[in-house]
This record gives structure tokens, C-alpha cells and sequence, in this order.
């Protein structure tokens, strides 16, 4: 078993302000962002950064032709340190700019994964609370000339601080923290079940979930859709303990199923992951009863007021009341495209399902994409 460890500095500040000036951002820096989150919070604060704007290259999750775009944009730029400010999409593409030569296409990083090594420092500061991908070395990019989502894994794509600012949540839509959230308590329960668990890597699983189960709670009981907004800063330690735990112990078969669907029908991860955690749990209760899953069981329970046993469909129903689960064919997956994303899935994410709980076959995927069809 690896040994467990933390890489990037974790620190928490009051707000952007407070960071820039213990950080001494300054002309040297390099702001990756959205303009729409530039503008009301960093701009005013007159840093003199260089900036760069993700969504002038493209929209949705980062594609390959969206970070060539960019790195062709930064090739003749001068800058030291990379600030990272947004959700997953700026996280992954941060991290491919820090180990990027100033030649590099995203294919010349996949060829020599072994061999990267970190061109800039980098700082990420998530203003989204399910991605944890601050704490984590693995970046995803949709290799639309491959038609696979696929990960770009190195140590040298560790952050070299995770800045967790709970204000930069203030402006996130519902549906936008509803997604993210689940993201993050599948990364718990996945990085909870992992083979590749420890007892250091369990505690964060858990307090993950101690924190986003209650957070929920909360939250529907308030009947407001901003009713989250009081738990944020737990939401965004979460996020981040989440994280610290998948990035020892790695996700598994929800995470495999769900690139397909975000991969062909551009369905966002976290909601993709949504519409196969149910299936894929149920799968796992199916083949091994008696097991982890039981421990899971009964943290489950005592956050859930119920039984252990009980204590996975009282999560589904409160993932529901969070963000009502549709079936993919509302998604517009079709029924012949299931036998080839089940296909896909054992052929090209082995390093997701190596951490499954227990082994799926492809008659086992296949029938979890029936289910949730």
C-alpha cells in the first residue's frame, strides 16, 4: 500500500483580498479564470496579474482543442506563478498549463505522462465545493480526437497551495452547488470503499460525508434554494477533505460510468455521476452484501436517522431532494449506445475500475446502464 500524504499546502483565508496580499500577486502572475468571476471580486482589487479567460477558448468541461487553444495563447507570455480561480474545468486545465513546455500540444503531455515535470508553480483556489481537484495530481481532459475522456496523472501536477476561500462560493447557482455537492460525497463514498483505502485516507471519507449529509439536511429542511449558502464554508472543507481522500484512494466504477455521459452527450460530471451512483451501489449490495460496505452502512445511518440497512436508499432519496435524478434516456442517451459505453468502460478506464469494491464484468456494467436507463 502507498504511503499516505498531502502535498499541496492547505490554507483558508477571509477573502481573495486577504490571499493577494499575503501572496504578493503581482504582474508576474498569470490569473486563470472566468471573466465572470474576475470582474466582481479580483478586478477591483487592481492586482496587475496578467489574466487569461477560459471561456473565450470554449465552453463546458475542458476538451482537448480547448487547451491547445489556450496553450497556444500562452506560448510567447512571460509569467512565473499560475493562480487558479474556478471550478474543475479551470483546476484541469491549470495543471496542464504548470507541467506544459512552451512547444506542447495536450497529446505530447499524454506520451510522456512519466516523465512531466512542473514548468509553474501553482495555486488553486476552487470556487465550486464537489471538484476536491485542488488537493489532487490528475487532470481530465475529453480527447475529442479519441472520443474518451481520459485522465493526465503526474506528481508534478500537484498544487503548491489550495487556497480554500469560502466567500468565492457566495455567486454560485443552485444547480451548480447541487451537482458539485454530490460530486463530492461520491468522491467520499468511492475513496471510502476503495481497495486502496487507509485509516488516514478514511477519516477525511468520512468527515466528507459528515459534513455534506448535514449540510443537505439543512438545506432542504430550510425550503430556500440559497438555504445551502450557511453551510458554505463546510461545504468547501468538504470538498477539499474529499478530495485529500480520493486523491490516496482514488474513485471508481460511478466516476468510469459516467465519463461516457459527459464524453458523448456533454451531461455535467457531477450530475453524471448522479444518474449512475444509485445503480452502480445497488450493483455492489447485489454482488458482495457482507463487507466495507456495511461500515459505510451505518456512518450513513447515523447522519440519516435510520437504520443501516435502509441507510443507502435514505441517500438516494435525499440526493433526489438535492437534485432530482432522471433517467438517462432523458439525457439523450439512446438503448444502442449502451452496449458500447459498457464496452468503452472496460476498455479504456481500468484505472478507475481497479478500485471498485468489487469487480464488474461487462454484463455488470451493461446491466447498470439498463438500470439507470
Amino acid at each position: 500500500m502507498k504511503a499516505f500524504q498531502l502535498i499541496p499546502a492547505v490554507a483558508e483565508y477571509a477573502d481573495f483580498g486577504t490571499y493577494a496580499k499575503e501572496a504578493n500577486l503581482g504582474a508576474n502572475d498569470l490569473i486563470l479564470t472566468n471573466e465572470y468571476i474576475y470582474s466582481p471580486v479580483i478586478e477591483k482589487l487592481e492586482l496587475g496579474c496578467q489574466t487569461l479567460f477560459q471561456e473565450k477558448y470554449g465552453v463546458g468541461e475542458p476538451t482537448d482543442v480547448m487547451v491547445d487553444a489556450i496553450l497556444d495563447e500562452l506560448r510567447d507570455k512571460k509569467y512565473d506563478r499560475i493562480i487558479a480561480v474556478g471550478g474543475g474545468t479551470i483546476i484541469d486545465i491549470a495543471k496542464v498549463i504548470a507541467v506544459a513546455n512552451a512547444e506542447d500540444k495536450v497529446d505530447d503531455l499524454y506520451d510522456r505522462m512519466a516523465d512531466l515535470s512542473k514548468v509553474h508553480p501553482l495555486v488553486i483556489v476552487p470556487t465550486t465545493c464537489g471538484t476536491g481537484s485542488e488537493v489532487t495530481n490528475i487532470s481530465i481532459i475529453n480527447r475529442t480526437t479519441k472520443g474518451i475522456k481520459q485522465g493526465i496523472v503526474s506528481p508534478a501536477m500537484f498544487a503548491t497551495e489550495a487556497a480554500l476561500i469560502p466567500g468565492m462560493l457566495a455567486s454560485l447557482p443552485y444547480g451548480v452547488f447541487a451537482t458539485s455537492s454530490i460530486d463530492a460525497m461520491i468522491h467520499a463514498v468511492e475513496s471510502f470503499l476503495s481497495p486502496n483505502a487507509c485509516a488516514i485516507s478514511e477519516l477525511f471519507s468520512e468527515r466528507a460525508l459528515d459534513l455534506i449529509l448535514n449540510g443537505w439536511k439543512a438545506a432542504v429542511a430550510s425550503g430556500d434554494k440559497n438555504g445551502w449558502k450557511k453551510n458554505a464554508p463546510e461545504f468547501l472543507r468538504a470538498s477539499n477533505f474529499a478530495g485529500i481522500a480520493f486523491g490516496h484512494a482514488g474513485c471508481a466504477a460511478v466516476h468510469a460510468l459516467s465519463y461516457p455521459l459527459g464524453g458523448v452527450h456533454h451531461i455535467p460530471h457531477g450530475q453524471a455521476n448522479q444518474l449512475m451512483f444509485a445503480d452502480v451501489m445497488r450493483k455492489y449490495q447485489a454482488k458482495k452484501p457482507i463487507g466495507k460496505l456495511n461500515q459505510l452502512e451505518e456512518i450513513l445511518a447515523k447522519h440519516l436517522d435510520t437504520e443501516p440497512v435502509f441507510a443507502l436508499e435514505a441517500l438516494y432519496k435525499l440526493m433526489d431532494d438535492v437534485l432530482k435524478k432522471d433517467p438517462l434516456r432523458e439525457h439523450g442517451v439512446t438503448v444502442d449506445e449502451l452496449p458500447v459505453f459498457a464496452k468503452n468502460v472496460l476498455e479504456t478506464q481500468q484505472r478507475l475500475l481497479n478500485n471498485n469494491y468489487v469487480e464488474l464484468t461487462e454484463e455488470d456494467i451493461l446491466d447498470i446502464y439498463k438500470k439507470a436507463f
